[in-house]
């Protein structure tokens, strides 16, 4: 949170944390996704983070600590532990490891710990940039949505979602709840604000993973005064998206995985298998693969027009898919010489997006 100089909002923090401290304090299990760390670094270094990328690490790895310092002082008086987990979109696409953060977060919490999350900028090299989220909005839908969290809320510059963009239209109405996050509704968001990574767009994107994974979302305006306490007191503040669907902890891991090194594409025939009939994907209905992924990878399926319209964990690599294309699964082990499964993805392993 900043100021109108960008400097940190020190008070606006310490407000923050007392309400997270009265959630804690009733019963509530809290994750804090935070950012800040890069602006704190590079003030300290003189630095113009934006110049370059190497400059952007190393004001993250300077600005981590002192990011880390404002929270552990601020929750230790009141006597609350904090951890910090930095992450990357890899901790979530490898599902050894997002097995792993799952149960250290969940273990936190029965500790009574407030686990403090940001993005790992400062292990992201140029070659591997696109495992850094672009967004801190991404990062906590991702986060909410693996733990199975109850309620995701996102912190804006505004009171919620408007029908149109409050800063331009003095007649804007705020929309108080979303049932279904409809194209309709992205339409009304705007880009990101100055000096942040995200926007409207990305908090609704957002709001859609969480929803569809069984949770609620809010958006709430973060300069309102006690703004926390007010929406778990019931003042009906922020925009609240409510809950659409629940997907299962491993469909949940797969429909929403990250870093997808590659895609099959599907006939029509094959499409309708999976989206209409609940079928597994043969080798029969793939006419072409992208990318580079190896057995047990996610990758999406699109179909004959480009549309993605489902992901799944692949049974067998890009090489030998390719050898498979178009070929029924009696001829999968004639052609390699195995048979890891009769199919490219099994149904109990592909969500329908």
């Amino acid at each position: 949170m900043r100021d109108e100089n960008g400097e940190i909002a020190a008070g606006r923090v310490n407000s923050f944390i007392e309400q997270i401290v009265g959630l804690v304090r009733g019963g509530d299990e809290v994750i804090v996704v935070t950012s800040g760390a890069v602006g704190l670094g590079a003030k300290k270094l003189g630095i113009n983070a934006k110049s370059s990328l190497f400059d952007k690490q190393a004001a993250a790895s300077v600005g981590q600590s002192l990011l880390m310092k404002i929270y552990e002082d601020c929750f230790e008086k009141f006597g609350i532990t904090v951890a910090q987990i930095l992450l990357t979109e890899e901790d979530f696409s490898n599902r050894h490891k997002y097995l792993s953060l799952r149960n250290t977060l969940h273990r936190l919490l029965e500790l009574g710990v407030v686990p403090i999350i940001n993005q790992n900028d400062a292990v992201c090299p140029s070659e591997l940039e696109h495992v850094a989220f672009s967004d801190n909005d991404k990062l906590s839908a991702l986060v909410a949505s693996k733990l199975d969290a109850d309620l995701l809320v996102m912190v804006s510059d505004v009171d919620g979602l408007f029908d149109k963009n409050p800063k331009e239209h003095v007649n804007a109405q705020l929309i108080s709840t979303v049932e279904e996050i409809t194209p309709e509704i992205e339409g009304l968001a705007s880009g990101a604000s100055e000096g942040g990574r995200g926007g409207m767009i990305t908090k609704i994107l957002a709001a859609k993973v969480v929803t569809n994974s069984g949770g609620k979302a809010v958006i709430l305006n973060g300069k309102a005064e006690g703004v926390l306490s007010s929406y778990f007191g019931g003042a009906g503040v922020g925009t609240e998206f409510l809950s659409s669907k629940t997907l299962r902890s491993k469909q949940r891991w797969i429909a929403y995985a990250t870093n997808i090194p590659g895609s099959v594409s599907v006939n029509e025939g094959a499409r309708a298998a999976l989206v209409e009939n609940n079928k597994s994907l043969l080798p029969v209905g793939v006419t072409a693969l992208e990318g580079e992924f190896d057995e047990g990878d996610v990758i999406s399926i699109l179909d004959d027009k480009g549309a993605e319209i489902a992901r799944g964990v692949t049974n067998y690599s890009s090489d030998d898919t390719a050898k498979i294309l178009g070929v029924h699964s009696d001829k999968i082990q004639e052609i390699l010489g195995f048979n890891t499964s009769d199919d490219i993805i099994s149904k109990d392993n592909l969500v329908i997006l």
